[in-house]
């Protein structure tokens, strides 16, 4: 059952406040901010020891720029911050890449580290933290969080509601050198886009992100989850209850299973990327 639950209109800003919670539990375990905790308190929490550093792992049809707007207030706030690109080649892969990342770096090493995902990224961070020392925190925006043996395909047909839920309609395949045998890369039909993936976002924005997309091996649907991080280490997720992709009832399911702490923000599936309300 999850620990907390808080609803916040604004979503960067609400984004950034769960991040900071999870960085305060990070470096001084049983003082975590509430998940709805102010983005000035959470730093002022944090102030009185070395910060962790915020590692951001972007999900499909995305690449790493879209954390550009968390990433610049996370580091005026003066924290450390990695964003290293998500291969999108299935689960096994990006998981192993990801914990190489996080296990092999020396940047990283001693560091208390808190492990943010965005959408398929959540299940790369499930996978890639178990075996990672330094990870204390997991935060899932708008994420798969896997239980060991789910599959992200079975998990976004499990509640009605998605807008990706036909493959044969809504991505153009397309083959890749090296496929295992009848793998293709997916992209979104970029007609798609403006009112599913990108819901909310102005619509020259979502033409942008059409696109750009970086695509994902149709193989990463199917391939089950690994034993999951969130069992052991402290989790928090943040559910944008307008997301079109992953269904909010989904989110949530997941979100409670893991225990985590829940912030509903208003906004769709990029609320990483959505410009702050007032």
């Amino acid at each position: 059952m999850s620990l907390s639950r808080t609803a916040r209109r604004i979503s960067l800003p609400a984004l950034l406040a769960v991040v900071l919670a999870a960085a305060l539990l990070a470096i001084a375990p049983g003082r975590a901010t509430p998940a709805g905790a102010s983005v000035g308190a959470a730093t002022a929490g944090a102030g009185h020891s070395a910060k962790p550093v915020i590692v951001l792992e972007h999900g499909a049809w995305a690449d790493a720029s879209s954390w550009s707007s968390v990433i610049s207030r996370l580091q005026r706030s003066g924290f450390t911050v990695y964003a290293p690109p998500n291969p999108l080649r299935g689960l096994p892969q990006d998981s192993a890449y990801l914990h190489q990342f996080l296990t092999q770096n020396a940047a990283l090493h001693g560091q208390p580290i808190v492990l943010v995902g965005h959408s398929y990224g959540g299940a790369v961070i499930t996978n890639a933290a178990v075996g990672a020392p330094g990870v204390r925190a997991l935060v899932y925006v708008d994420a798969f969080i896997p239980d060991q043996g789910e599959t992200i395909g079975a998990l976004a047909e499990a509640k009605p509601g998605s807008c990706l839920g036909n493959p044969a309609e809504d991505f153009n395949p397309v083959p890749y050198p090296g496929a295992p045998s009848g793998d293709v890369d997916l992209y979104i039909k970029p007609n798609l886009v403006p009112g599913c993936f990108a819901t909310g976002l102005p619509a020259s924005q979502a033409a942008v992100i059409a696109a750009t997309q970086r695509p994902l091996a149709a193989s990463a649907f199917t391939e089950p989850s690994g034993p999951p991080a969130w069992k052991t280490i402290p989790s928090w997720a943040v559910i944008g209850t307008g997301d079109r992709v992953i269904p909010p009832a989904q989110l949530t399911f997941m979100a409670q299973r893991a225990g985590a702490h829940i912030t509903d923000v208003n906004a769709g599936h990029l609320s990483l990327i959505s410009k702050p309300q007032v």
